[in-house]
């Protein structure tokens, strides 16, 4: 096992890890060096979203992609005969598959169609019947993906990846980082809740609705995506609010991923009773109070994470706060023994897959 670094040696790292984010020259970088992720509201209008938006269903006007709640939406689908409902899905798929507040498997019908109309894996993955609740090429793409039966869960976590995650890495793997991408983490996270309460009804998305820093630079040090991020993973909880109102929701940010949940944090719906996160630089805050939720804020990080050598300040729009295991920030910290790599806390085994596993079913107590 690696062994833990020293006072020196860590403070060394902190140094060299404040100059290539530039604070250490005290020069900040501006908005303009990042382009936003994608945001409903700011995302291109396409010619499907004015041909929709020109359509009618019995004479009343769709609901605008960009604009309608989450709720106003699936309220217009409830209104609908399933058969107009399916054809309206299969005129505008691209529409359809990324509007929160649809059913889900409109949806999911939606991305299947617009994927066998791609190349390469992402065709694939229309043959593979995978469940995809978004698949949105615009702005850099954006990818969500479902394991077990969403429109029936009464537990559902989402899990937010961070820097470097593309849907043409989504379900990457090798066999020296097997649980790095989105798609395994999840995937890895359902199959031990599954297995932990086979009765349970629980449903866990790989959510990559937003765009990440693309490395670990200076946009990585700064909040800009994370809050185009966080605006849309609002409006995405708020869409599984919409068709499972009584399921408990949980979300996850992992590295750069708990910075979107951070900013998310206040504006999340009333389901979402947990966050939690691992390997986190911070949450955009100093204390869990400044988030200003109900929800209960959970945090776990590796002694071996070299994430633990990002300082704790926010300077001149770098940094990202206070670490949530520290012991002033407020978080229930939960053990990670058997992580000793920052894209490890997902593995089978390790402590850190065992305590999320129980915060998803709700099982406090088990919490260690």
């Amino acid at each position: 096992m690696r062994q833990r670094q020293g006072p020196v040696r860590r403070w060394v790292r902190r140094v060299a890890l404040l100059a290539s984010t530039g604070l250490a020259l005290a020069i900040p970088a501006t908005t303009a060096l990042f382009t936003p992720g994608p945001a409903t509201a700011s995302m291109p209008v396409t010619t499907a979203d004015r041909a929709w938006l020109a359509d009618r269903a019995d004479g009343r006007p769709l609901p605008d992609p960009r604009t309608a709640t989450p709720a106003a939406v699936a309220a217009f689908f409830h209104q609908l005969r399933w058969h107009d409902a399916v054809t309206l899905t299969d005129r505008y798929p691209t529409v359809v598959g990324n509007l929160d507040g649809a059913p889900v498997r409109l949806r999911y019908r939606a991305n299947r169609a617009v994927m066998a109309t791609s190349h390469g894996e992402f065709r694939a993955w229309a043959e593979q019947r995978r469940q995809i609740l978004e698949f949105d090429r615009r702005s850099g793409g954006r990818v969500a993906e479902v394991f077990g039966d969403l429109a029936r869960a009464d537990r559902i976590a989402v899990v937010v990846p961070g820097v470097g995650n593309r849907p043409a890495t989504f379900d990457r793997a090798t066999a020296e980082h097997p649980y790095r991408s989105p798609h395994a983490q999840a995937a890895q996270l359902y199959r031990q809740a599954t297995a932990t309460a086979p009765g349970a009804r629980v449903a866990v998305v790989a959510w990559l609705g937003y765009r990440p820093p693309v490395d670990l630079g200076r946009g990585a040090a700064r909040e800009e995506l994370a809050r185009a991020g966080a605006t849309a993973l609002d409006r995405f909880a708020a869409g599984l609010a919409a068709v499972r109102p009584h399921a408990a929701i949980t979300v996850i940010g992992h590295s750069y991923g708990s910075v979107v949940a951070g900013l998310a944090a206040h504006r999340l719906p009333r389901q979402v009773g947990d966050i939690a996160v691992v390997g986190s630089p911070g949450m955009g805050v100093d204390r869990a109070a400044d988030l200003h939720t109900r929800a209960r804020i959970w945090a776990g990080c590796a002694g071996d994470d070299w994430i633990r050598d990002v300082p704790d300040v926010q300077l001149l729009g770098v940094g990202h706060g206070t670490a949530p295991t520290d012991p002033g920030f407020g978080a229930h910290v939960f053990g990670t023994a058997g992580v000793h790599a920052h894209d490890q806390y997902f593995a089978p085994g390790t402590e850190s897959l065992a305590n999320l596993t129980a915060i998803v079913l709700g099982r406090d107590a088990a919490v260690r």
